[in-house]
């Protein structure tokens, strides 16, 4: 006869019982609150393995005053950059015990610090800010409530891990890749002008053109948003300006998408009438068509870092990765003029 009731659920007196120990033992192993001895906590542990015992959070957390949950402040869970960067902090986190619980500040400071104070009033236990426009001091004021890692910025202060990329470099390899091919018109696609990795990556463009002795033509920069429509816009700009070029570094490569397609409904080859480089390595990039050159930028990485930094602030010993430099990481849309 099979029955519809739930099953019954395993409490630690359950576990203490199988296991051959008291109650209070168990709590303390649950806890890591006293040395207990080493035969009974494996006795414990095959107890809470046979039984799949689940320990009570909620009761948890009112007696140590932690959650197990930990925020992250996104800018756009749409963005394919955050998706990618948030699946390296759910790896980070896995086996853990704490959750994440995520949210948006949409590139708005004001935003951005609601969102915080929305999360803190959640009893976060910590909290992972993935770029935004929040000045420094507030960071700095908010990490006296909790641990906090910041990436996109370099920010020191007691409970702060930061982690910053070097855009300027990643604007400067990419232009240089395209100078290396001979091309020496080459556009470029910027970000938003409020955003300072955007700004790096346009000095690293300028940087490129003043080493190799050529002058940039500021005709050729056009103004982009980092979405694949603003990428469209900008490329089409570009196009109905009449200004000749043979090559288009892109700010990210979601502004390549868009140019690429502007350029496909123009007839346009890729890269044989104009050679095409973006910034990101988003996954997609290694199956457009043509496959997308671009800069390597570690998303995955910074968000694996986060949560392993923010795991070891809270006092969970956690290896953390080590961060690989950006790279030029060269497919089909490029050739030599």
């Amino acid at each position: 006869m099979h029955s519809d009731a739930p099953p019954a659920t395993v409490t630690l007196l359950d576990v203490a019982k199988e296991a051959g120990v008291s109650p209070s033992t168990v709590s303390r192993i649950l806890n890591g609150t006293a040395r207990v001895d080493a035969a009974k906590r494996a006795a414990v542990e095959r107890a809470i393995k046979k039984l799949d015992f689940k320990p009570n959070l909620f009761a948890r957390s009112l007696k140590t005053g932690t959650t197990m949950t930990v925020g992250i402040l996104a800018q756009d869970i749409e963005s394919p950059f955050y998706t990618r960067a948030m699946r390296g902090i759910e790896q980070g986190l896995a086996d853990s015990g704490y959750a994440p619980i995520i949210v948006s500040g949409h590139w708005n400071a004001h935003e951005e610090a609601e969102r915080i104070r929305l999360l803190q009033a959640r009893r976060i236990d910590g909290l992972v800010i993935l770029t935004g426009h929040l000045p420094d001091e507030d960071i700095i004021a908010f990490a006296k409530h909790q641990p906090i890692v910041v990436t996109g910025r370099h920010l020191e202060g007691p409970s702060i891990r930061s982690h910053t990329i070097d855009h300027a470099a990643g604007g400067y390899i990419a232009t240089r890749h395209l100078l290396g091919l001979g091309h020496r018109r080459i556009a470029h696609i910027a970000g938003p002008l409020d955003h300072v990795d955007a700004i790096a990556r346009h000095q690293g463009y300028l940087r490129a053109h003043q080493e190799a002795g050529i002058v940039a033509d500021p005709d050729l920069v056009v103004q982009g948003d980092f979405l694949e429509s603003g990428g469209l816009m900008a490329m089409n700009r570009l196009l109905d300006g009449g200004q000749a070029f043979t090559a288009v570094f892109a700010a990210n490569d979601q502004s390549a998408f868009g140019a690429r397609v502007a350029m496909y409904r123009r007839g346009i080859r890729v890269p044989d009438d104009v050679s095409l480089v973006g910034f990101d390595d988003l996954p997609v990039a290694a199956y457009l068509t043509p496959p997308l050159t671009t800069v390597r930028q570690p998303i995955y990485e910074v968000g694996l870092f986060a949560a392993q930094a923010l795991l070891n602030m809270l006092g969970t010993p956690t290896p953390e990765v080590e961060l690989p430099p950006l790279s030029l990481t060269v497919r089909e849309t490029t050739r030599r003029l």
